[in-house]
């Protein structure tokens, strides 16, 4: 995938990202993060790298407790991210293949794990993590859902900011349960200062794989694999992430 081959929210929309997903929308899912990092026995811990960093949301807490250095394949979401990170490190790269010469005591990569779409692009994306983490570092990676969990949903919600609004449809589905892939169709109501109201569908094509396919490529990049359960409070019960120990 090239950048400009990105969703519209990623590209086109991306200066409208936080309006959909706001900084404060993380504050929970951020410190539980920064909980199993800070679990998994590592020392010292100090630099971290985010791979798919998006729009610095998850960034914007985690600084506070790790030296960050954060990739993203969208330019736009790099500038995003550095209206609220500018202290942070900022490059761009696909994290299939981003290859930055240096290792971190941990790797992180959030929801952005689910554009992995195929088991050889996932495998890409662990390696590169693996990659970049030190002997004796963790990574810890995040994805939506994984096969057995998915349930087709529905959502809403947005932001107001202080000359523009939006807000969203959010439609989860599965054509094809056979496959390793699922869909996000997403409706935006965009509302300009002067009071116009734009409206766009954009439409996420997102990797599903079974828990045991999730350990099998973790352990086949190079890692110690395990899944824990992803505790939060907006997440469905049974929701596991996983982690690497290199």
């Amino acid at each position: 995938m090239n950048p400009e081959d990105l969703p519209l929210l990623y590209t086109d929309l991306a200066p409208w990202f936080h309006l959909l997903t706001h900084p404060v929308d993380y504050v929970e899912e951020a410190a539980i993060f920064q909980k199993i990092l800070e679990g998994s026995g590592v020392t010292p811990l100090e630099t971290l790298l985010e791979l798919g960093s998006g729009g610095g949301n998850n960034a914007s807490h985690l600084k506070r407790r790790f030296r960050l250095t954060l990739t993203d394949l969208s330019p736009g979401m790099l500038a995003l991210s550095r209206t609220i990170n500018p202290e942070c490190e900022h490059l761009q790269g696909d994290m299939r293949s981003v290859r930055l010469g240096r290792a971190f005591d941990a790797v992180f990569i959030h929801d952005a794990i689910c554009y992995m779409t195929s088991e050889d692009d996932l495998l890409r994306a662990l390696q590169t993590a693996y990659i970049h983490c030190r002997p004796g570092g963790v990574a810890l990676f995040v994805p939506d859902h994984t096969r057995e969990g998915f349930r087709p949903t529905t959502d809403s919600g947005g932001h107001d900011g202080e000359a523009r609004a939006l807000r969203y449809l959010e439609w989860s589905w599965d054509p094809d349960p056979n496959d390793s892939t699922y869909l996000i169709d997403f409706a935006y109501l965009l509302r300009e200062a002067d009071g116009r109201v734009s409206c766009f569908h954009d439409r996420h094509t997102l990797g599903l794989f079974p828990t045991q396919t999730w350990l099998d490529l973790i352990a086949a990049a190079g890692f110690q694999p395990a899944a824990l359960p992803f505790d939060h409070s907006e997440v469905e019960p049974g929701t596991l992430l996983f982690t690497g120990r290199k």
